[in-house]
């Protein structure tokens, strides 16, 4: 992932990026599946998409804990 596409996850909502999140999962199941059943010619794609996966929770989990620490101060 390029550091615009972070920048572009970090302006999103919480609820676009669960569905982008959900999609993703989705996308990388299937990847798995057709990288063992010999569909998949690219097998690093699998490893991408765990990574953007992981990203797009870290995020997440970043804003979820601004959204506490901004509660909590006023």
């Amino acid at each position: 992932m390029k550091k615009r596409d972070l920048k572009n996850y970090l302006l999103k909502k919480t609820t676009e990026l669960e569905k982008e999140l959900g999609s993703l999962k989705l996308d990388y199941r299937k990847t798995r599946l057709n990288i063992l059943s010999g569909r998949e010619k690219n097998l690093k794609k699998a490893k991408h998409l765990k990574k953007k996966i992981s990203q797009i929770m870290t995020i997440m989990k970043l804003k979820k804990t601004e959204e506490v620490t901004e509660g909590g101060k006023i």
